[in-house]
């Protein structure tokens, strides 16, 4: 079992020097924020499997040797592509991570994992805010409009999600994590790239190929990668 767990827009750089190095029975296990480089990681696979995770665990990274877990939080994991994942393996996998949970069908629980990230991520990025703030009437207009177009996207592939339960959903979090800072704010504090194409970007590439208008979202975007932009040119 290879479990891939960097940031999004490192998956395919890490998995494509070694994917003709992997036996065929291996299986692997991709966890990163937002979605996208399955579909990438499974047009290169060599007879491998493939899976895919999210979690609500929180944690922060306070100094090279030291992490912090900032919240409690499950783990879903499920098959994506290619020879399933053996029932031994499996059990061994669910069995190391407390919380974790398989699922069938795990598509729809990994865009429900990004309805909450399409809303508060690039937020709190572009307004230097905790996740609690978001609570604020002011952002209201812009998490709705967000998480529409999502479901709107997402009812094209096929994939049903209602918006007023991500929305409620969206809301929970905002107040369960209102102390912490996200990881695109944290990204963008330390002048970091972004998942930003993983995320509202994966909503804004899908939507393309639909012709939905997703013009929050794109609006979205088009500001974190501004601010990425400005810190990059110096």
């Amino acid at each position: 079992l290879l479990i891939v767990c960097v940031k999004a827009y490192q998956v395919v750089a890490a998995v494509k020097p070694i994917i003709k190095l992997l036996s065929p029975d291996c299986h692997i296990l991709l966890l990163n924020n937002g979605m996208g480089p399955h579909l990438d990681i499974a047009n290169m696979l060599n007879g491998q499997g493939l899976s895919l995770g999210t979690t609500s665990q929180g944690a922060l990274k306070k100094s090279a040797w030291h992490t912090e877990q900032t919240g409690l939080g499950v783990t879903q994991l499920g098959a994506f592509s290619g020879e399933l994942m053996n029932e031994a393996l499996k059990r061994t996998l669910l069995a190391s991570i407390p919380q974790s949970q398989w699922y069938q069908d795990i598509l729809p629980m990994l865009w429900q994992k990004l309805a909450i990230n399409v809303a508060i991520n690039p937020l709190t990025a572009i307004h230097n805010c905790r996740n609690g703030e978001l609570a604020a009437e002011q952002y209201r207009n812009a998490i709705t409009a967000a998480v529409t177009e999502l479901v709107q996207v997402a009812a094209a592939e096929s994939i049903v999600l209602n918006v007023e339960g991500l929305l409620t959903r969206v809301y929970q979090v905002i107040a369960l994590t209102a102390a912490n800072y996200s990881s695109m704010h944290q990204d963008v504090y330390h002048q970091r790239k972004t998942e930003i194409e993983a995320i509202n970007g994966f909503i804004v590439q899908m939507a393309k190929r639909h012709d939905i208008n997703v013009a929050t979202n794109q609006q979205l975007v088009a500001k974190i990668t501004a601010i990425e932009l400005r810190y990059t040119n110096g």
